[in-house]
């Protein structure tokens, strides 16, 4: 039989993702993958994975896996407490779990969004080229439950040993998103567009892996009435009726029917997968 690993705890929200499904936007088909993509590639290296292996995101209250075989393992992203069969080992660097030993990666003490690496990587049935959960079409593994099994794969030939320590990306405490203008922000006043790039906003609880939502000042629309269905961008921040701009994240539909005010560049976006509800926004404009 092959190496498993079995989910002993599946935390509020984990699933697994890698960079995600390229390509297929045109069918209908997003891209998914994780959303904090410099830590889950962190995580990856540190395991001796290609950056394309498949590992497992977790949100706000972490998991709890136990291995089939030994394997190594890194709990990057979010920092958090992390015991091997309740005795603290390090986070953000390798750690051999045995097999049968439960490896529990606790709630974030800061942060939302947690990466557990396995080196081998997960193995679960790809879809469309990715194995990565899509919250919004259903394609991939459907978020993690208690009790659920996950292939892993064969552990990588040795190499060069991982860096014991390194510097993980940090989380803000103040969420800045540069935004470029358009396509449709001559839909929106003047001074809306002025409240966008000069007001405070916080996050919102409502945010998900499909967009970060805020909270604060409206946006006023210029121009009233329907839009004809629109392609939707990674990072475009869409201003639904209540006014308040939702920017896009990796499970964001693929078609929209809301004025689109401006884009996030991609470059940016890693930021906003780690802050947590109640963060403070602001939007910068940005020529590029």
């Amino acid at each position: 039989m092959s190496a498993v690993i079995e989910v002993v705890r599946a935390g509020a929200l984990t699933t697994v993702q890698d960079e995600g499904r390229f390509g297929h936007a045109h069918l209908g088909v997003g891209r998914a993958g994780a959303l904090d993509a410099p830590s889950a590639r962190l995580a990856n290296r540190l395991a001796g994975n290609p950056v394309t292996a498949a590992l497992l995101e977790t949100t706000a209250t972490g998991c709890a896996v136990r291995p089939s075989r030994a394997v190594r393992v890194v709990v990057g992203g979010a920092p958090c407490r992390v015991t091997v069969d309740g005795r603290p080992v390090a986070w953000g660097a390798a750690v051999d779990v045995p097999a049968g030993a439960v490896l529990d990666a606790g709630p974030a003490a800061y942060g939302l969004r947690g990466y557990l690496a396995f080196a081998g990587g997960l193995e679960p049935e790809p879809v469309l080229g990715s194995r990565s959960a899509d919250l919004l079409s259903g394609l991939g593994p459907a978020p993690l439950s208690d009790g659920d099994v996950l292939p892993l794969g064969p552990p990588p030939p040795p190499g060069a040993p991982p860096a014991a320590a390194v510097p993980w990306p940090g989380v803000p405490a103040e969420l800045v998103l540069p935004v470029l203008f358009g396509p449709r922000h001559t839909w929106f006043t003047s001074a809306a567009l002025r409240t966008l790039t000069t007001a405070a906003y916080r996050v919102s609880p409502q945010s998900n892996r499909i967009g970060l939502r805020t909270e604060g000042p409206a946006l006023v629309r210029a121009r009233q009435g329907e839009l004809p269905s629109e392609g939707m961008v990674l990072g475009a921040v869409q201003v639904p009726p209540d006014g308040r701009p939702v920017v896009f994240l990796n499970d964001h539909p693929t078609t929209g029917g809301y004025p689109v005010v401006g884009v996030v560049p991609q470059s940016a976006l890693a930021a906003a997968a780690r802050v947590t509800p109640g963060t403070a926004v602001r939007f910068v404009l940005t020529g590029r």
